[in-house]
């Protein structure tokens, strides 16, 4: 079908893209991985007695994955305001390929840098003992790849949107730190008090860390994956639906 060869075409580019850019990519992995090393050890703690580094990890890594999805579809907004300025959408705007096209090219280069990311995480958290349960992380990879595919349509919609790395930088800086606070990455969220908890509530992600921390034991049938899925498919379809609306009339 010739959507699906625009698709390859664009996904190529876009990968080609970042893969050159061997500085963001050093960049993105290393964050997740210092969240581990400096971070996870502060858990061993919270329990008593003290946790095992195994348990620590298997209590932090599934947070981390879900923190690693959302990232890598942060920075498409990015990608878009570049392409704005060095005249690519404009060349673009004669192209009689499909706007769903463009959009699906950042879209899968977002969800495959998060899976190469994803990879190397649980490889070396597996190697200090966090128990890979090969079942519910391919349930959770699919949960959080739909994760990825709807903040990344958002963002490069954003930034066609705004078409300013300020003002783009802007929104996407504050609405990324309380997303993450109140999605329980860093901590459980039922250790907070009740008005935290309703706030996390509204938040998507912390529907997927909930499940993510369900899957990473195996069990792909608990009411926490069942619930993400409810909240994180609808979501990411809605978003395309929307996005592919803002990419029509941005590249018309």
């Amino acid at each position: 079908m010739r959507i699906l060869l625009e698709i390859s075409l664009f996904f190529k580019r876009r990968l080609l893209e970042t893969v050159r850019q061997t500085a963001w990519v050093v960049s993105d992995l290393m964050t997740p991985l210092l969240y581990i090393a400096l971070f996870s050890p502060l858990l061993k703690n919270l329990s008593s007695p003290p946790l095992s580094t195994a348990a620590a990890l298997d209590s932090f890594v599934p947070g981390i994955l879900t923190l690693l999805a959302f990232n890598s579809g942060m920075g498409a907004g990015w990608s878009v305001v570049q392409d704005l300025q060095s005249g690519v959408i404009e060349r673009l705007r004669v192209s009689p390929a499909s706007r769903f096209s463009i959009l699906m090219g950042q879209v899968l280069t977002d969800i495959t840098a998060f899976l190469a990311q994803a990879a190397v995480v649980l490889i070396i958290c597996a190697c200090f003992g966090f128990n890979v349960h090969i079942g519910g992380l391919a349930v959770l990879l699919v949960l959080l790849c739909a994760l990825t595919a709807s903040v990344s349509a958002w963002s490069g919609s954003l930034g066609l949107i705004l078409k300013q790395v300020g003002s783009l930088a802007a929104v996407v800086t504050s609405l990324q730190l309380p997303l993450m606070l109140l999605s329980g990455v860093l901590l459980p969220i039922s250790l907070g008090p009740g008005w935290l908890r309703v706030l996390a509530h509204l938040n998507p992600l912390y529907y997927t860390v909930e499940a993510s921390r369900t899957l990473s034991t195996g069990a792909v049938s608990g009411a926490e994956t069942l619930l993400a899925f409810a909240v994180i498919l609808p979501l990411a379809a809605l978003t395309l639906w929307w996005a592919t609306g803002v990419y029509c009339k941005a590249v018309a």
